[in-house]
């Protein structure tokens, strides 16, 4: 053989060596996930194992990680604390904040996901709002836990996981801000809080789960059919705190129509009803959001029973009134709504067109 042509097959064999060599390090690279912490139950100490008080958010972010060395052979994960709070003071300027660092880590192309931790009590909130106002179609993933981290069998450790698991995998890619916990994917759309106490508190009703996550193991069963992320029209880039004041107002017997008129007289740009039945209320408590409505205040109809869809002119005429129904939303769904469509209109037709979409 000639030592040129000797030359060049060692040169090709040396090539297809760095190449097998480059690939094998790529596929034996692990997503990046990087955990955003908020605070809440799971990131809470008590003073025993079986105390029922706690400090929520005591515990910081590097400590949840640390807590569960398994998540390295998910991901490689990295923590950031944007807010050491119960998620009961959760507020417009936290939501703003979190908002933006989610978008700027998932701009990040070395960035796969993103996973959440917050506490329970305004996590349907929180998770819808990022729904609306996350610009990217990665997995942005909540995540909580119902017994704080020193409780006897801590919940937040395999939500923790789980939500990692979920953040790192492609195919959560496109289904909008996801909520991982007890095993369970929601959409942020659909879940709410329906227990206190009980460690299996979220439900997604009748719109059903996303998936499931066994022990990071992931099972998919449908994406949510509603505008979200990438698609949505709404941004929170440039936007201060606060967002337009929306009170909810709970319907109930007998109810006075002076808790409207005083809502409005103290500022409130919006009001979400919280009606009984299908979005209903007393006959003065109609006449004054009619009133309300008179002088500019958006009012949206929903409902206190957290389940069913709320629809225009059933018992309620919202074509005479100039009210909005809030759809498949609850009312601190339909609040979380309506403060981010008055940053672009109070017209009522328009925002009605933003429930039926979103």
């Amino acid at each position: 053989m000639r030592p040129s042509k000797k030359l060049f097959l060692l040169m090709v064999l040396g090539a297809l060596m760095l190449a097998n060599c480059q690939t094998g390090t790529a596929q034996n690279r692990k997503p990046k996930v990087v955990i955003v912490a908020t605070g809440g139950t799971i990131a809470g100490s008590a003073e025993s194992q079986t105390a029922a008080g706690y400090q929520s958010g005591a515990v910081g972010v590097d400590i949840l990680i640390q807590a569960v060395p398994q998540l390295k052979d998910l991901a490689d994960v990295s923590g950031e604390q944007v807010a050491s709070i119960g998620s009961q003071d959760m507020n417009d300027e936290v939501w703003i904040k979190l908002a933006n660092k989610v978008n700027e880590l998932l701009a990040k192309p070395d960035v796969a996901g993103v996973a959440i931790t917050h506490g329970t009590d305004t996590m349907e909130e929180t998770s819808y709002f990022l729904h609306l106002v996350v610009k990217s179609d990665k997995p942005v993933v909540l995540t909580g836990s119902m017994r704080p981290s020193t409780a006897m069998s801590a919940d937040g450790p395999l939500n923790i996981y789980n939500a990692v698991a979920i953040a790192a995998d492609p195919k959560a890619r496109g289904r909008g801000v996801l909520v991982a916990v007890d095993d369970d994917i929601h959409s942020a759309h659909d879940i709410i809080k329906t227990h206190t106490t009980d460690v299996r508190t979220m439900s997604s009703g009748e719109a059903g789960l996303v998936g499931a996550s066994l022990f990071g193991k992931d099972t998919w069963y449908r994406s949510p059919a509603q505008v979200n992320t990438a698609k949505s029209e709404f941004s929170v880039a440039g936007v201060k705190a606060p967002l337009p004041r929306v009170d909810i107002i709970y319907a109930h017997a007998n109810m006075s129509p002076d808790v409207i008129s005083s809502a409005v007289a103290n500022g409130a740009k919006g009001l979400v009803i919280a009606g009984v039945g299908d979005g209903n209320m007393t006959a003065p408590a109609l006449e004054a959001v009619k009133a309300a409505v008179a002088k500019g205040v958006v009012v949206v109809r929903s409902s206190r029973t957290n389940g069913g869809i709320i629809r225009r002119n059933i018992e309620v005429n919202d074509d005479q009134l100039g009210t909005v129904a809030s759809m498949e939303l609850n009312p601190a769904k339909a609040r979380v709504l309506l403060q981010l469509a008055l940053l672009k209109t109070k017209d009522s037709k328009a925002i009605q067109d933003y429930y039926d979409r979103y």
